[in-house]
């Protein structure tokens, strides 16, 4: 034989007939009838089989069995509060769609996200690096949240820090002594690719495309090794590679914008990230 389910709302009703010494003053509590109380109870009593509350002086009180069931009954009720309330929370907070270029999205935006989660543990980022041209077309389809790098004084958002391009390369490498001179850069779309080409053919110099990858990683290991030069964020640049500039024959390049892109009706776990990133962003130094 199966043991009898403990309603919550049976439990309730035990709960404040227990307080309140009174069927009428428990209805009154529960904003319900006395007869509905009542009949609560009644049920209560023939699933455990047996008696919860006897009349006394002082009003109604719990049995011996009453009494033992009234702390399995506030456990119950606190457990299935608990429950509800994170599973809710879990709902509000569930996902969080963030596009982002490689670079912040490996480098940048990790420790603010583990600043971000010491207060909203339940919220789940989800995010994608790659080139962000595209990415802010795609707001509310793809993405919730979009961190985008733009020409200075173009793309709209919310305006972050602004980064300066610049040529990278090993420690080692001589740019002025290969001719043609060989650069790995990202695919098309790519704005440090256009401004690199801009500024190579604009200056002269004999130039060509030796090495493609869509992964920061690899273009910058590329480089690393003395392979080619690359271009990157000066806020960025990684520990295996030194800046170029004109003092090494190379020509200057623009200083692009970072902006945060929101798409309409956010929820309230990505507003409060997108919020979260704004602030922490803008308090970088700026480059």
């Amino acid at each position: 034989m199966s043991a009898p389910d403990l309603d919550p709302d049976l439990l309730k009703a035990f709960l404040a007939v227990a307080e309140h010494r009174s069927f009428t003053r428990a209805a009154q509590a529960l904003n319900r009838t006395q007869s509905a109380v009542s009949v609560q109870i009644r049920r209560l009593e023939e699933r455990l089989a047996t008696k919860l509350f006897v009349r006394a002086r002082a009003g109604i009180v719990p049995t011996a069995t009453g009494e033992e069931l009234g702390v399995y009954a506030r456990r119950i009720l606190a457990l299935n509060e608990e429950a509800v309330g994170a599973l809710r929370a879990r709902k509000a907070d569930a996902v969080v769609r963030l596009g982002v270029m490689d670079d912040y999205g490996t480098i940048v935006i990790p420790p603010l996200l583990t600043s971000f989660a010491r207060h909203h543990p339940l919220v789940r980022v989800e995010i994608e690096t790659g080139l962000t041209a595209t990415m802010p077309a795609r707001l509310g389809d793809a993405y919730d949240l979009v961190i985008a790098m733009h020409p200075q004084g173009c793309g709209g958002g919310e305006l972050l820090r602004r980064e300066q391009a610049v040529w990278a390369a090993a420690s080692s490498y001589r740019a002025a002594a290969q001719n043609p001179l060989p650069v790995a850069l990202y695919p098309p779309g790519c704005l440090f690719r256009q401004w690199a080409a801009e500024a190579l053919d604009a200056a002269g110099l004999p130039w060509r495309l030796a090495y493609v990858s869509r992964t920061l990683a690899a273009v910058e290991t590329i480089a690393a090794q003395g392979l080619a030069v690359t271009v990157v964020k000066a806020g960025t640049l990684p520990a295996t590679l030194r800046p170029l500039s004109e003092r090494d024959g190379m020509p200057p390049l623009p200083a692009a914008e970072i902006r945060l892109h929101r798409a309409r009706g956010l929820s309230s776990a990505s507003a409060r990230l997108a919020d979260h990133l704004q602030r922490a962003i803008s308090e970088m130094n700026a480059i």
